[in-house]
């Protein structure tokens, strides 16, 4: 009988101590979750070497953008304005990184012309950044300022984001040693 009881009284001690240490535990365990990288444009990413995730992550943006292959274009952008140094060197920012396809949808001359006029590639590219990191959730509605001086804004959730309701985010939430990066698939244009 004493034993009986004894267990009874342990079961439900039991039963009244794990719903209050879920409920300590869950939300430190949600706070330390890393958000992982995702969308489909993630699978072309090398999976070794300076290009890849790990290598990124290692590297502040420019450099790390500079051994993905899918950015090639958009590093050279940044080498035409000059800009290398200013995004290697700030800190906790966010880069909505143009794919070389998304610079394929704009025809070649429009391009040239661009990649031609400093300070209109110089504000295109600074459009592309925001002077602080966003996570996932911040992006479900958002609306941030950036470098450029223009508001850019984020819809979705899960895994499926746009920028300014026309760009979507192939990639997401790459990190860099400075930096998170979200590949988008069309170059974004500020307000005129």
């Amino acid at each position: 009988m004493t034993i009986t009881r004894l267990q009874r009284t342990a079961a439900a001690a039991a039963a009244l101590a794990f719903p209050a240490s879920v409920a300590f535990f869950a939300p430190q365990a949600q706070a330390q979750t890393p958000a992982e990288p995702y969308g489909p444009a993630c699978a072309s990413v090398p999976e070794e070497g300076a290009g890849s995730l790990e290598g990124m992550a290692k590297d502040p943006v420019a450099t790390a953008a500079s051994n993905n292959p899918e950015l090639s274009t958009l590093v050279e952008a940044v080498k035409q304005a000059d800009l290398v140094d200013t995004l290697n060197n700030a800190e906790d920012i966010t880069v909505f990184a143009p794919t070389n396809a998304a610079f394929e949808k704009i025809p070649q001359a429009d391009l040239d012309a661009l990649l031609n006029d400093k300070d209109q590639l110089t504000k295109v590219l600074t459009y592309h950044v925001v002077g602080e990191k966003i996570t996932t959730q911040q992006m479900e509605d958002g609306t941030f300022k950036t470098l450029e001086g223009s508001d850019l804004t984020t819809k979705g959730s899960g895994t499926e984001f746009t920028v300014n309701d026309s760009s979507k985010i192939v990639c997401g939430n790459v990190p860099t040693a400075n930096a998170t990066v979200n590949l988008v698939d069309t170059v974004l244009m500020p307000p005129s």
